[in-house]
């Protein structure tokens, strides 16, 4: 597993893990790469710090191994929570808004908001939270 840092044509910076480098440069031509923030699909890599070893025979930390597990035990808990989750699109602000003042039924939905509509719901109490890793709308799925 490698990771990178990208950036969409938006200017936003995000982080994604991928097989190999030329996992990227596939999913990249065929447009799989999404920006979390705004969907955008010209994706490009980012400057990034290099990877440096610790001196002396420190550990670097976790082995990729565990850090491969790690990932996939949270793409694992966040498919199970989306599971019971309606899909809303790019209704997710509105949609929260309604059900947080009492004008629509309570639900646990998932969906797309800009950067400024989560934080407007934020800065107004609406309980939102970021999925960590992207999720692909269903009308895109394989």
């Amino acid at each position: 597993m490698i990771v990178f840092d990208l950036r969409c044509s938006n200017a936003h910076v995000f982080e994604a893990w991928f097989a190999s480098s030329g996992a990227y440069v596939d999913q990249r031509a065929q447009g799989l790469i999404r920006c979390p923030f705004c969907d955008d699909v010209t994706i490009e890599k980012a400057v990034m710090a290099p990877n440096i070893s610790p001196k002396g025979g420190r550990s670097a930390g976790r082995p990729p191994e565990a850090m491969k597990a790690a990932l996939q035990a949270l793409a694992q808990a966040q498919q199970a929570a989306l599971s019971n989750s309606e899909w809303v699109g790019t209704a997710f602000a509105d949609r929260a808004r309604a059900m947080h003042v009492g004008d629509a039924e309570p639900a646990t939905i998932h969906g797309q908001a800009t950067r400024a509509e989560a934080k407007a719901l934020v800065e107004e109490g609406v309980p939102v939270a970021p999925l960590l890793l992207p999720v692909v709308p269903p009308e895109r799925a394989n």
